[in-house]
């Protein structure tokens, strides 16, 4: 499947089940997107599913291995059974509409002496995947709080693989998620800070 133009589907953002169109480049995306924990009910369907797995495709990777493996869960019994697999303080994300699994494994991709390169490969697949749905007017949240194991069961993933992250997707709700702690409600509010430049780029020699 070849992905539309950015801004161009059906789904651009929000209203564009109007029939508007709102473009958003990619410095926008950026800047826009956020991991909230707030969700509310998304419409899925499987073109959405193509749409968001065909630019995450689109990503470069070591010799073009393209080690990344996505589980788009969106049947709600699937659902439903998803729920075990996060932590007790994860649950804001049984209320995703779609659950996404990513997982790869090292024989897919380049290893380069002591260098693997799937999990950095499938982070920029995964990158694309979440600013196309920024773009979308969706949240993409990827989260660390869930059983490896019980994933894998729940899911059917084969040995091997690594389950690098589940992202939860939804709508962003008009009012926080009530099982949110103080602390999460308040990154809710604002966009977390982010270091300075001069803590994490340097110039021609680390530290300066």
């Amino acid at each position: 499947m070849t992905p539309r133009p950015a801004g161009r589907g059906p789904e651009a953002r929000e209203g564009a089940t109007s029939g508007t169109e709102v473009p958003m480049d990619v410095h926008e995306a950026i800047a826009t997107r956020r991991a909230l924990r707030s969700l509310a009910p998304a419409e899925i369907s499987d073109e959405l599913i193509r749409d968001l797995a065909a630019h995450a495709g689109l990503a470069p990777s070591c010799a073009n291995n393209q080690p990344w493996r996505f589980v788009f869960v969106a049947a709600p019994d699937r659902l439903e059974a998803m729920k075990s697999v996060f932590s007790a303080g994860n649950r804001w994300c049984h209320e995703a509409s779609l659950m996404i699994a990513v997982v790869s494994r090292k024989e897919d991709d380049c290893v380069i002496r002591d260098r693997d390169y799937h999990l950095f490969d499938t982070g920029l697949a995964v990158a694309f995947l979440m600013l196309r749905a920024t773009e979308l007017g969706l949240i993409a949240h990827p989260v660390a709080g869930y059983s490896p194991d019980r994933t894998r069961d729940v899911l059917g993933i084969p040995a091997g693989f690594d389950i690098i992250t589940i992202i939860l997707v939804g709508r962003r709700a008009p009012e926080p998620n009530p099982t949110l702690s103080p602390e999460k409600l308040e990154a809710e509010s604002r966009r977390p800070e982010r270091l300075a430049f001069e803590e994490y780029a340097f110039l021609d020699r680390y530290g300066r």
